[in-house]
């Protein structure tokens, strides 16, 4: 299991568009769970109804959580997309 911490830059946060290509790339993570730790809750990072209920505002902290065949691949490109600030 890989957790990596990402702060959300964009001014919206996770709205529809970053969630929904949050999800896209997790999900070519077939083989590897994808969640998202916030306010002590778990999200699921291949839902973009999962991702949008995290209600994730501009500098809010998350925590990446990927498991599986292809983790530490999954939470570096998963958290180079959040930071790119899109």
């Amino acid at each position: 299991m890989v957790r990596k911490k990402v702060t959300i830059r964009s001014e919206a946060g996770l709205h529809l568009r970053p969630a929904q290509k949050l999800c896209e790339k997790a999900m070519e993570y077939g083989d590897t769970s994808v969640k998202i730790c916030f306010r002590d809750r778990e999200f699921n990072a291949k839902s973009v109804l999962g991702v949008l209920s995290a209600c994730v505002q501009q500098m809010d902290e998350i925590t990446l959580v990927c498991s599986g065949a292809r983790e530490e691949q999954a939470a570096e490109e998963l958290a180079a997309l959040l930071e790119r600030n899109e």
